[in-house]
């Protein structure tokens, strides 16, 4: 099994794929195998990198609180392509991993041809309640092991691939079910529960100049206003709302979400992806006067 040592923790990591090289960062439920049908489609062009976060095996699995953080996950992106030689990439995370995708945008821009930030935003709008259940859910991790937290692949954002895709959802929640409750605990507490609120992170949102395609589903509640304040902010940004969908969106709809990114690329290759200013289309209110044309 490939793996490298970042920064003292062993990442399993693989490759596919051969051409300009394109990351994928799995979400809190997920795994490298959460891009499967990414993998298999992206392959054919570009060299497709997939990896387990610290804190999912066969990653390895620290067992100090202190070795998980957003800023440890950003750090541990970074070891891997250097340790890959990727001097620039295409960035795409979903949930945890959009988060790890933007926050590695800001502070190693010129390694990301592009950004792809799914899914991302959880708890922005109420960090402390977000906080409180994250410690209510990590203990349950702590006490009662993986099959404490069997209810996680069936909330209210997450049914909706069980809906679409049962044989999608068996799988997705069978690997889920497999996951090291240490690892899984420590990255809850570690990660999410100390992570800035999107929200928060105007001043950098408003910095950023790689291109950005930002994704969410119409039935992912908690992610769509992080979703749109990133749209108004990041001035290199596109946004992608795919219909009756929830959290899961690379697994719900991995023909559209692979096309999007698709898309994406191809505009950003050609330089067709373009800059806007977020206060100049905020103040335009009306349309057009009659039979002027350079509105919109």
């Amino acid at each position: 099994m490939p793996r490298a040592k970042v920064n003292g923790v062993d990442i399993y990591y693989e490759v596919t794929g051969d051409g300009f090289p394109m990351v994928f960062i799995h979400e809190y439920a997920g795994s490298y195998e959460s891009w499967k049908a990414q993998v298999e489609y992206f392959s054919r062009s570009y060299r497709v990198v997939t990896y387990n976060a610290r804190g999912y095996h066969p990653s390895e699995v620290p067992e100090a609180p202190e070795a998980y953080s957003q800023e440890l996950a950003v750090e541990d992106l970074y070891g891997l392509l250097r340790h890959l030689e990727i001097d620039e990439a295409y960035i795409c995370g979903l949930s945890m991993g959009g988060n790890v995708a933007l926050n590695f945008g800001f502070k190693y821009p010129s390694m990301a041809r592009g950004l792809v930030v799914a899914g991302t935003g959880t708890g922005s709008a109420d960090p402390d309640r977000l906080r409180n259940q994250i410690d209510g859910l990590a203990a349950r991790l702590e006490s009662k092991g993986m099959e404490g937290l069997a209810f996680y692949t069936r909330s209210p954002t997450r049914v909706q691939l069980l809906r679409k895709d049962p044989e999608a959802w068996e799988e997705f929640n069978r690997l889920f079910l497999g996951h090291s409750a240490l690892g899984s605990a420590l990255t809850f507490r570690g990660v999410q529960g100390r992570r800035p609120s999107i929200f928060d992170l105007r001043e950098q949102l408003r910095k950023l100049k790689v291109p950005t395609l930002i994704l969410t589903g119409d039935e992912d509640g908690p992610c769509i206003e992080p979703s749109l304040f990133m749209k108004r902010n990041i001035t290199t940004s596109g946004l992608i709302v795919f219909p009756q969908s929830g959290h899961a969106i690379n697994l719900e709809e991995p023909a559209l979400f692979n096309h999007s990114i698709h898309m994406f690329v191809k505009a950003v290759e050609e330089g067709r992806w373009a800059e806007y200013d977020p206060d100049e289309v905020s103040e335009f209110l009306i349309g057009p006067e009659p039979g002027d044309r350079t509105g919109v």
